[in-house]
């Protein structure tokens, strides 16, 4: 008998509320997830998503029987609780003044060899997210019980229980050593060890709603709590029961994320923002970021996907787009990105996308991620001319595009009975393009980032 799970998604733009039974989705609503500006320190407006999810949980128990739910959420975040609220807001990891404490963090970071984390701006390692609460915001610390990576969060307010998941313990915190698969000299050089509850797999049940979140929503009262997962291994989950390595999911939204299964961690390269994130099971994989997302935006401003003719009179014209445009992620975060050319309006949406193709293709390159399918998912799966250009940039690996809007929370939903027994729906092949003048334009665009110091 299949069961209905429900899934709460926190993405960094979006709060998602879906259903789904053996993998199909029944039902879903959003809402922009909203950032406070302090004090302490910009924060996640947590109290205004429990009020949308109790609503959206409300809505969708009127139309369902949801039989168990699963928490999803974007990396960078954790939470510091106590008793039964929160000690601190949780931190947006976007905020730059936590830089102020770098001189006493660079004392106690743990190498690259060992967190396989690299420095990166603002709060992306949570770590330094960790120290800024203990040092500036001492009294605030003090009353803190617990320290709970952010989907782990959620399935405590669900449930009252805390519990630790490495997806997101290990997501570029500097907390974990991917390799051995333990904390890192961090957490003993903050003191904090205390603070981390015991660790659970992603798919663990952690035990039924609370009595009055039964009373609000109208969920049966025993319908229980998955551990839950970080959003980018939870879009890795359907591969990982589907393929066999060596396969590289490039994960799209905010965010671009190349997750490579089956591939050495032995050329990541702390300077190219390259890292070891963990599967659901374990496992340390080879991974890749920027922030694609948000670079293609800039770049496009407001039109849409390109097609390839597009494409091709960007090509042309010799317009080339040169990082960064966000100011964080990948291999140039540190360098302001500029235009170099002119190019009409109508292709400004080219153009983004044969940079965000281009910069995919370059952290490939230097991670060795060289064999096997690729498969785009997110966003930039519904831009065909993405697809194809990655896929002409890098004509020995097949090209897959997973036209899933859900497909984050498709992915969690797969916890609430692990394995899943019913059928993983296959990523559609994408045809090959021939694009005249790609090559040039890449060898171009090449000499042009060699020149771009790290």
């Amino acid at each position: 008998m299949s069961q209905t799970v429900a899934v709460l998604d926190i993405g960094k733009t979006n709060l998602k509320l879906a259903l789904f039974a053996q993998g199909r989705l029944l039902w879903e609503t959003s809402a922009p997830n909203r950032i406070v500006p302090g004090p302490p320190y910009p924060h996640e407006d947590v109290d205004g998503a429990w009020t949308f999810f109790l609503g959206a949980l409300r809505d969708a128990a009127r139309a369902h029987d949801i039989d168990a739910l699963v928490p999803t959420a974007h990396g960078a975040a954790g939470a510091l609780i106590g008793t039964s609220d929160l000690a601190a807001p949780v931190m947006d990891y976007e905020w730059p003044d936590v830089d102020a404490i770098e001189p006493d963090y660079a004392a106690i970071r743990p190498p690259f060899v060992e967190s396989l984390s690299p420095k990166v701006p603002g709060g992306l390692n949570l770590g330094r997210q960790l120290a800024y609460q203990k040092w500036r915001c001492p009294d605030l610390f003090a009353t803190a019980k617990y320290f709970v990576p952010y989907p782990q969060y959620w399935a405590w307010r669900l449930t009252g229980v805390a519990v630790s998941e490495v997806t997101s313990l290990a997501a570029h915190t500097e907390l974990w050593m991917p390799r051995q698969g333990r904390v890192s000299s961090l957490v003993e050089a903050l003191g904090v060890g205390h603070l981390l509850p015991p660790l659970r797999h992603a798919f663990d049940r952690l035990g039924p709603i609370r009595p009055d979140i039964a009373a609000v929503t109208g969920l049966a009262p025993e319908t229980p709590v998955v551990c839950g997962i970080h959003d980018s291994n939870a879009s890795l989950l359907p591969y990982l029961v589907s393929r066999p390595a060596p396969f590289t999911v490039v994960s799209t939204g905010t965010w671009v994320i190349m997750m490579c299964v089956g591939l050495s961690l032995d050329q990541l390269d702390p300077r190219d923002d390259t890292l070891a994130n963990v599967d659901a099971l374990g496992r340390p994989t080879a991974c890749g970021r920027f922030m694609g997302g948000r670079e293609y935006a800039a770049i496009a401003g407001s039109s849409g996907n390109p097609d390839l003719a597009s494409i091709a009179r960007v090509i042309a014209s010799g317009t080339i787009a040169l990082p960064c445009f966000s100011g964080q992620g990948g291999p140039y975060a540190a360098t302001k990105g500029a235009i170099r050319g002119d190019v009409e309006p109508r292709d400004r949406s080219a153009l983004a996308t044969l940079y965000c193709a281009l910069v995919t293709d370059l952290m490939l390159t230097r991670m060795g991620a060289n064999d096997g399918d690729l498969i785009v998912e997110g966003s930039f799966a519904g831009n065909l001319a993405f697809c194809q250009t990655l896929g002409a940039l890098r004509p020995q690996q097949p090209v897959f595009a997973a036209r899933d809007t859900a497909g984050t929370a498709r992915g969690a939903a797969m916890l609430a009975d692990w394995p899943p027994a019913y059928p993983i729906a296959m990523p559609t092949a994408v045809t090959a393009a021939l694009i005249p003048g790609l090559e040039v334009y890449r060898e171009a665009w090449q000499t042009a980032i060699n020149l771009i110091a790290r």
